[in-house]
């Protein structure tokens, strides 16, 4: 699972890249959703303060477990309390460029990841072109009917 520093990330990807499609938290937040699910991951983004008073855009994304820390409380501190209160810390993956965030994922022994090395992932999964699906027909084969009437189109009668 990945727990996400949200500010932390989203001033990495508004430095990297302009036209990121990330320009805002709830953005930044619908494009992580897309890359958890292609990925089959699931993650926690927190953001420092209380975030908007309207949340509702933040409702209904797949993967991502959206958390604001509180009026006057920081990200960081709570994402170390997620770090310490993890029953399984070496199955998380820290996402942050805060030194504090990563000395204390070390601590626990959890995976810690920059925040810019994550933004790189995110993009280049984001941007592979997604296999085209074949019909079913093309591994099941032709049913007896189909076959029969191509076998009579062609007079090859059984």
């Amino acid at each position: 699972m990945f727990l996400i520093d949200g500010y932390n990330l989203l001033h990495v990807v508004l430095k990297a890249e302009e036209s990121s499609g990330a320009a805002n938290d709830l953005e930044l937040c619908r494009v992580l959703s897309r890359y958890l699910v292609q990925i089959g991951t699931p993650g926690v983004i927190i953001f420092d303060g209380a975030g908007p008073p309207d949340k509702s855009g933040f409702d209904d994304l797949q993967n991502l477990e959206i958390l604001f820390a509180g009026l006057g409380a920081d990200a960081d501190s709570a994402i170390e309390d997620k770090i310490s209160a993890s029953t399984a810390p070496k199955r998380l993956t820290v996402v942050s460029s805060d030194r504090r965030l990563r000395k204390a994922a070390r601590a626990r022994k959890c995976t810690s990841l920059k925040s810019e090395a994550f933004w790189e992932n995110v993009r280049r999964q984001l941007s592979r072109k997604r296999p085209v699906s074949e019909p079913a027909g093309k591994r099941l084969g032709l049913s007896e009917s189909e076959t029969d009437k191509w076998l009579d189109a062609f007079g090859l009668g059984r």
